[in-house]
């Protein structure tokens, strides 16, 4: 099982949209996936259909002291081959857990080890931070995506991300890689859009997938829908665009992506 992390410590970036999408565009290739709702807000859980309130067992069960196994807490979605492990509010209260876990960073990487021969993909949607969430994340990945908004800040606090990924790969993940840096947002019209465009292709070179994803009105409405894109509407931009971003995922073009 190939284990993607999809992280950015900037809220509004697509990272959960990008996690879904991606996670249903893998399915929709005929790949075993798993997407885990790391993030207490649950917007993946949401955004696939599953109703955060209504799970009797979620993600933070599994990472409490004394955790269930991780295949009591999947749920399918309605698109085949594809999975959730589920998150609520009551993953906000993992950190003051965990604490009092030994080599709680490898939690998660524990808990996934138990299920890895069931999915080819595990995609997992990181909370906007640098919590001891996302550090399990990390821990557990292979490689890592990072969805970007073409905005001029962004250049910023995606150099501190990598700087993390450079220390969460020295202490903890020696395996860890960027699998891409993906531009979400886009707005060929504008000219900051095409201007942050082309400054994070200089600066990041191969590391920018050539994927990006440009402002769609499906992508917008398919989450209250409770679907993906890819369900929602596969004709859409949105839906043809994260397809691709599966291709260059799965085809090797992920610029530092190894098995």
């Amino acid at each position: 099982m190939k284990t993607i992390a999809v992280a950015n410590q900037k809220g509004g970036c697509g990272k959960t949209t990008t996690s879904v999408n991606l996670s249903a565009a893998l399915a929709k290739k005929g790949y075993r996936v798993l997407i885990i709702d790391l993030d207490p807000q649950a917007h993946a859980t949401l955004g696939l259909g599953a109703i955060p309130e209504h799970q009797s067992r979620t993600v933070y069960d599994t990472l409490r002291g004394d955790p269930v196994p991780f295949s009591t807490i999947i749920i399918r979605t309605v698109i085949q081959g594809l999975d959730i492990a589920p998150s609520n509010i009551l993953l906000s209260g993992t950190e003051a857990e965990l604490s009092k876990l030994n080599n709680r960073e490898y939690t998660l990487d524990g808990q996934l080890k138990t299920i890895s021969h069931n999915y080819d993909y595990c995609v997992i949607d990181c909370s906007p931070s640098l919590s001891v969430l996302t550090l399990n994340a990390l821990v557990a990945a292979k490689g890592v995506v990072i969805p970007v908004q073409t905005h001029y800040y962004a250049i910023e606090g995606l150099r501190q991300l990598m700087e993390t990924i450079d220390i969460v790969r020295e202490r903890f993940n020696p395996g860890l890689n960027i699998a891409g840096v993906l531009l979400t947002f886009v707005d060929p019209k504008t000219r900051l859009s095409r201007d942050v465009q082309r400054q994070l292709r200089e600066h990041f070179n191969e590391l920018i997938f050539d994927t990006v994803i440009h402002r769609n009105v499906r992508l917008a409405e398919a989450p209250s829908a409770g679907e993906s894109v890819i369900t929602y509407d596969v004709n859409s931009k949105g839906a043809v665009e994260y397809l691709a971003l599966a291709d260059e995922v799965t085809n090797g073009k992920a610029k530092r992506w190894t098995a």
